[in-house]
């Protein structure tokens, strides 16, 4: 709706901004098309962002878009990448700004067949047809190879010849089938199945030339992938160049850049084991060599040792060592003895000097009374008490008389005087 303003009564920006809002809010949802210059995915966001340009005008607009609509073919898109989407404006009114929140992204041409390819190849991966641990060991020199490829084809020739180059004596049974077309994939996985079943076969290798997207499209084929995972025999991949792969790439047990590296990693260089065979045998020699100089080495120093030219001579250092330590330890047992015994008679000596039995001997007598007491004191006997007199000889009993200080005695029970 037309809005009368003038310079006396203009409209606030926000009410501009409304009004813009107001009129692509009406606007329906549109088929866009355009390349992706710029993808903004933060991690943990709900939102991805997007910008498509135009290159024929030089005009670009923002994306915006849930996750989960981009993630359906975040695989296959990316910066660079002409898409087609499903959006409807949208105007963003506190920036003036207006983008597109899209329902739906596809990708334009090659990218819908890339789009179906990794859908396909998420669903087989899920299935566990491309894990490592499937994956058989190719034998380290294949007596017979089965070869599927094209009638002529060069990448026939490059198998054929680099393998003969490389061991003369492999031999190849070849199957010949279409490689594109409408009729690649069944006689693909017919030959493939047939060189499976020959016991006699060691490894396939199935080889093609390059070619373009839609070129390679049979070898991405499901019911080939599923064919090849089934076999028992180890399958090489070598289709197109280094930056083509096809789902037969991952399913295979190896995967080869070109038919010429196929042939290189499939059969080993004569030469190059003949070589490998001289510098391991060198390499053994030399060991063995090393080993027996030094064996023979130690020996010697062995040998030159004092101990084994005279093994006699440390029995004999040893047994005047002992002698001399017999001797010693009997000198010094001696001093002790010695020493012990003159200690002994002085002490002995010393005993008997301060003994009370010595004082007996030269005349001395013990005097005690019937409780075994001691009389050091005249005053502590009475008058008429009978008290023990102990001699060097014996012992006797003496009585009390008061006469003056004089004491008599007489004789005791056990008969001494």
């Amino acid at each position: 709706m037309a809005v009368n303003t003038s310079p006396e009564a203009p409209l606030p920006v926000g009410e501009v901004s409304r009004l813009i809002g107001s009129w692509i809010d009406r606007l329906g949802a549109v088929w866009v098309e355009g390349q992706i210059t710029q993808l903004s995915r933060r991690p943990g966001a709900g939102v991805v962002f997007l910008t498509l340009r135009d290159p024929s005008h030089d005009i670009s607009v923002g994306v915006t878009c849930y996750r989960q609509v981009f993630d359906t073919v975040a695989d296959v898109v990316g910066e660079g990448a002409r898409v087609v989407v499903l959006a409807k404006p949208e105007w963003y009114a506190p920036r003036g700004q207006l983008s597109l929140r899209a329902a739906e992204i596809r990708p334009v041409g090659v990218g819908e067949l890339l789009a179906r390819l990794e859908q396909l190849k998420k669903s087989l991966a899920a299935e566990g047809l491309f894990a490592p641990e499937r994956k058989k060991p190719l034998p380290f020199l294949p007596q017979l190879i089965g070869l599927v490829c094209g009638r002529a084809s060069a990448a026939e020739r490059d198998v054929l010849e680099n393998a003969r180059h490389r061991w003369p004596a492999v031999r190849f049974e070849v199957r010949n089938v279409p490689v594109q077309g409408v009729h690649a994939v069944p006689q693909v996985v017919q030959a493939v199945k047939e060189l499976d079943a020959m016991d006699e076969v060691d490894v396939i290798v199935v080889a093609r030339g390059g070619g373009s997207v839609e070129d390679l499209l049979p070898f991405s084929d499901e019911q080939l992938v599923r064919a090849v995972a089934q076999c028992r025999t180890p399958v090489v991949s070598a289709i197109g160049h280094e930056p083509d792969n096809p789902l037969l790439d991952h399913v295979a047990d190896l995967r080869a850049s070109t038919p010429t590296d196929a042939a290189k990693k499939v059969v080993p260089d004569v030469g190059e084991e003949a070589e490998r065979v001289r510098m391991l045998r060198d390499r053994a020699r030399r060991c063995v060599t090393g080993l027996v100089d030094r064996e023979q080495r130690g020996l010697a120093h062995a040998l030159a040792r004092p101990s084994m030219e005279h093994p006699h001579r440390m029995v004999e250092e040893r047994a005047d060592q002992l002698d001399a330590l017999l001797g010693r330890a009997r000198r010094t047992l001696g001093h002790l003895l010695d020493r012990a015994d003159s200690e002994l008679t002085h002490t002995h000596a010393r005993v008997v000097a301060l003994s009370p039995a010595a004082t007996l001997l030269r005349g001395y007598a013990v005097l005690q009374k019937a409780d075994g007491h001691v009389v050091r004191d005249p005053g502590e006997v009475a008058p008429r008490e009978t008290l023990w007199a102990r001699v060097a000889e014996g012992e006797f009993t003496v009585r009390v008389e008061v006469q003056g200080s004089s004491v008599a005695g007489d004789t005791g029970d056990n008969g001494n005087l």
